[in-house]
């Protein structure tokens, strides 16, 4: 009977080792967690303020240094590991239309820490009438994005605006999903970068974020230990192309993008690799 005691207790006992080891990994994520907000928000807020003040009296883009020095450093301080990847076909001189995956509110600190030129991004058009903020977003040349971009007129003056900043040789960031991920998944893209690209013909660089969904996901605030990589492809030419090229160009792109994020998803689960392909019909068969 003792014997039959002893084993038992020797099968039990590394499910009673491992259950506190679990609780305090999971005790320290949630302060690690804590302490790295605390100092990425001790460190925004003044630096953010005096890149403001500075924008009042010098042209953004001549102080595009300290702004992305700032970004990477937001990213530092919050526990990141960053890299960058970039393909032998992305032009960097070039003045483009960068597509990209939406992960997380940190994807901005991202992107801006990964392109190399001066870039900006489109911003819904209520937000410019917010005080001082509003004045910031015009100020760093944000694109005001028109609330209802299904009415024809308002799209047509999105397009022009943006036109005008590609003109200007400021390269635009757009998340052609229109919203953040909850799967980690690369969702359908929308048409408007691609309408934009035809309309304008400058190039289409896809980008992929692969890494910050697993940083922080939305609707969590944990921040856990993780490398984010960002993957910028070959610029895709658009000038000369046709309306009706443009479903194919949207395909392509997403195809681009989503690739290695699938892949990296699918070796973090141990499965097999998906395609987007595949992967958007089987999320179309679950809606």
């Amino acid at each position: 009977m003792r014997i039959e005691r002893l084993k038992a207790l020797a099968q039990t006992w590394p499910q009673r080792e491992t259950m506190p080891r679990s609780w305090l990994r999971q005790l320290y994520l949630v302060l690690r967690s804590a302490f790295l907000w605390i100092v990425s928000i001790l460190h925004f807020f003044p630096v953010c303020t005096f890149l403001i003040i500075l924008g009042m009296f010098i042209d953004p883009r001549k102080n595009d240094r300290p702004q992305r020095w700032f970004f990477r450093n937001v990213l530092r301080l919050a526990g990141v590991r960053f890299h960058v990847r970039y393909a032998p076909g992305f032009d960097p001189a070039r003045t483009s239309i960068f597509v990209c995956n939406h992960v997380n509110i940190f994807d901005a600190f991202v992107i801006y820490s990964a392109i190399p030129q001066f870039v900006r991004g489109l911003e819904l058009e209520t937000h410019f009438k917010i005080p001082a903020y509003g004045w910031m977003m015009k100020r760093f040349g944000n694109i005001p994005v028109p609330k209802d971009t299904n009415n024809p007129a308002a799209f047509r003056r999105l397009l022009r605006r943006a036109k005008q900043a590609l003109d200007d040789g400021i390269s635009l960031i757009i998340f052609a999903e229109g919203t953040r991920t909850r799967t980690g998944h690369v969702g359908p893209f929308q048409r408007g970068a691609f309408v934009l690209a035809q309309y304008t013909g400058y190039p289409i660089v896809p980008m992929s974020i692969v890494g910050s969904y697993e940083f922080h996901r939305t609707g969590s605030w944990m921040l856990y230990p993780s490398a984010i990589t960002v993957y910028i492809h070959d610029t895709i030419e658009t000038r000369g192309m046709r309306k009706v090229d443009i479903d194919a160009l949207m395909e392509r792109v997403h195809r681009i993008v989503a690739e290695p994020v699938e892949r990296a998803l699918a070796q973090r689960e141990g499965a097999p690799e998906v395609s987007s392909a595949s992967w958007n019909a089987a999320a179309s068969r679950r809606r």
